[in-house]
């Protein structure tokens, strides 16, 4: 009964530690797309309203939920702080922006708000540059993702506080720009991809011990230790590679919330296998089977985000890489020390037991409040 208490109250202090954006799952995004006609540009961009809430205040009676009534009467606030947030130049001349309508939408992660806009920039548009300022004041982790057409062709930015300002490269797409922008956005989001790290960890944490006759031991070899991961990762990373690729190209199209709700399944089951061992040396399988799935969660990322059509092979390589050099910093973060631990009689009770009952709490939390598209935790 004592280790029981104990261990939940690990739990529980791990969940209260745990801060709201980690148990929130999406880091801040925001979708601006331009659309360039002749001397024309035709803007839309999609920010969550928790973001702006967060900003300039939504929610004035602070009951937790911001409705229509209260989003009208701030609409004026709202255009005054995001296209002070926005500057789109036509050489040295700022366009001039107006605002066409507001509309609503539910992105993946919860109601957006939908400014559309069109910028007049007294002749054509060359060179375009925008620059790009909101929200980094406030959490340094957002990023504001942009797709603009242009004469038939397509260009993708992700912009972060280190690259707030862009540069339109008339007639071509920037294959080296592409392929950098694409690969931080890979590793961008395996590191604010808390469920995807959690799934991770919970394969990670048995592979220095081997399962026999109901009980945990530690492997006696590093080799031995490493092969076991060796086989997780290259299994994952065989697994989302191939969904990622499929869905990315139009051959797999699954919703949104059934995909978020089985990646949070995925890590609940993981989790729960590591307290009753179901399946024994071959978390490989597992890893492989419920890759496929997690690879579609991150077609859901390139998907909202876009694809450039002159560099397609390059921007979805690219994410790929910067999705495996950001799960190979986390298994370099890991593995040492769980393998100098791995004799400690703490590991297999509290480190691999409480932690994958801290791990299993947590991805059920998500797995009930995506399914029934709930918000249990703010």
């Amino acid at each position: 009964m004592k280790q029981l208490v104990v261990i939940a109250a690990i739990v529980t202090a791990t969940i209260m530690g745990f801060p709201a954006s980690v148990l929130a799952h999406k880091a801040s995004d925001s979708y601006l797309s331009l659309r360039l006609y002749g001397e024309q540009i035709n803007g839309q961009w999609d920010v969550a309203l928790r973001d702006l809430d967060y900003a300039v205040g939504l929610d004035s009676n602070n009951d937790g939920t911001i409705t229509w009534g209260e989003l009208r009467s701030r609409q004026t606030t709202i255009e005054s702080y995001l296209l002070s947030r926005l500057t789109l130049q036509a050489g040295d001349k700022a366009c001039v922006t107006r605002v066409i309508e507001h509309l609503v939408d539910d992105h993946s992660d919860g109601t957006y708000e939908i400014l559309r806009f069109s910028a007049d920039c007294g002749g054509p548009p060359q060179p375009l540059q925008i620059s790009y300022n909101f929200f980094f004041d406030l959490d340094p982790q957002h990023r504001g993702l942009l797709r603009l057409e242009e004469n038939g062709q397509t260009h993708t930015v992700v912009f972060s506080p280190n690259q707030r300002t862009w540069r339109l490269e008339a007639g071509r797409v920037s294959w080296t720009r592409t392929l950098f922008d694409y690969f931080n956005e890979g590793v961008w989001h395996i590191w604010t991809g808390f469920d995807h790290i959690l799934f991770l960890c919970a394969l990670l944490l048995p592979s220095v011990l081997s399962h026999s006759s109901g009980r945990w031991k530690a492997v006696p070899e590093f080799g031995e230790a490493f092969g076991n991961v060796l086989k997780i990762v290259t299994a994952f990373t065989l697994a989302h590679s191939i969904t990622l690729s499929l869905a990315v190209l139009g051959f797999i199209a699954l919703p949104s919330r059934l995909v978020e709700s089985a990646i949070a399944l995925s890590v609940v089951a993981a989790a729960l296998n590591n307290l009753h061992p179901v399946i024994e040396g071959r978390l490989w399988m597992v890893a492989f089977g419920f890759g496929l799935v997690h690879g579609l969660g991150f077609a859901n990322v390139l998907t909202e985000l876009g694809l450039p059509s002159g560099a397609l092979v390059v921007a979805l390589v690219s994410f790929n890489l910067g999705v495996e050099a950001g799960q190979l910093a986390i298994v370099c973060a890991i593995l040492p020390l769980a393998y100098l631990l791995r004799y400690s009689p703490a590991y297999p009770r509290f480190i691999l037991g409480a932690g994958s009952l801290c791990i299993a709490v947590i991805a059920f939390v998500w797995l009930i409040e995506r399914s029934l598209n709930l918000s249990l935790i703010s």
